[in-house]
């Protein structure tokens, strides 16, 4: 996972990841407001999930430290960040104010 991980955050799309874990409550509350998200944005941003037990190495590089955290990746570097439930509509306006 690691260097494909690595090559979908460098790509010329933005990625929104979403690391989670299978246990985690909220984590299932935000399952259901990603996959409406993807599918209302289209090509504008891809969205993946990282289970954060089976890829311990990923979310300790990037400091995950709560569950459901959610970053957005445009060419490799972190623009937003933020942990916990996040409305579909916030993701909007974060991705619409990437300046896209």
């Amino acid at each position: 996972m690691k260097g494909n991980f690595q090559n979908i955050i460098n790509g010329p799309t933005p990625v929104l990841v979403d690391f989670f874990a299978e246990w985690c409550q909220p984590c299932k509350m935000q399952t259901p407001i990603l996959k409406e998200f993807a599918k209302e944005a289209g090509a504008k941003v891809k969205v993946i999930k990282i289970d954060v037990d089976i890829n311990s190495e990923v979310a300790a590089r990037f400091q995950i430290q709560g569950v459901p955290t959610l970053a957005l990746f445009k060419k490799g570097e972190v623009v937003w960040r933020k942990s916990g439930v996040i409305p579909k509509q916030a993701l909007h306006e974060v991705v619409n104010n990437l300046g896209e």
